[in-house]
């Protein structure tokens, strides 16, 4: 039998650029810090803070926060504690790493012996989590597919003939496997945590996923 195994650096999605959005000025982002902090502390209390005191944690989360309320813009349709509360976790796990490679790195915005595209590969571990739960939750058969086509396994991507003789199956019926789970995929009651972490939770968004679907239904019906 054919198994998978998801690869950790392994992942066909990129993230979208940062939409600053002001909210009023200084005076406007010390009222937003405020009001948010405690998304911070649930954070720490939630997924803990590594080898940071629960200051040191508190004061990463505070930049995660800041960053957060300069870049969220509403029109994508995200709540803010939600976007907010990947940022914070960010820069917490981020000032963690840090202090265990260099402790000579300070905690500040842009610190001075900073780890190369580290909010990146953070921010690919999060999706990474995200995807291969949702991943676990298809069918097996489906889950195996998906991984394959698109080398989610750290192995180039499977053509739709070859994966095909390595389940003895036409390469017909692994493109109408591979549509299948990227139906369920994009359903909004299955994908919301994955567009979240993307910034694609627009109702356009939900719309477009939705049309896809109808048409893979009505293609089914059709005969042939």
């Amino acid at each position: 039998m054919l198994e998978y195994t998801i690869h950790p650096c392994a992942s066909p999605l990129s993230d979208a650029p940062p939409v600053r959005s002001p909210v009023g000025g200084s005076a406007g982002i010390e009222q937003a810090l405020h009001r948010h902090e405690g998304l911070i502390h649930a954070v720490i209390r939630r997924e803990g803070s590594g080898s940071l005191t629960y200051e040191e944690a508190l004061q990463a989360g505070r930049i995660g926060l800041w960053r957060a309320i300069l870049n969220y813009d509403p029109a994508r349709g995200t709540a803010f504690s939600t976007y907010a509360w990947v940022a914070i976790r960010r820069h917490i796990h981020r000032a963690a790493t840090q202090a265990v490679g260099d402790p000579r790195c300070q905690l500040l915005p842009c610190p001075p012996c900073r780890t190369p595209d580290l909010d990146e590969r953070l921010e690919q571990a999060l999706i990474h989590e995200v995807l291969f739960t949702l991943l676990s939750q298809l069918p097996h058969r489906l889950g195996l597919v998906i991984v394959a086509r698109y080398g989610l396994d750290g192995h180039p991507p499977r053509a739709l003939r070859q994966l095909g003789s390595q389940l003895g199956l036409s390469h017909e019926r692994i493109r109408q496997l591979e549509q299948e789970a990227l139906a369920w995929l994009r359903h909004p009651a299955h994908s919301l945590p994955l567009r979240q972490l993307l910034n694609q939770n627009t109702a356009a968004d939900y719309r477009r996923a939705l049309a896809l679907n109808a048409a893979l239904r009505r293609a089914r019906r059709r005969p042939r």
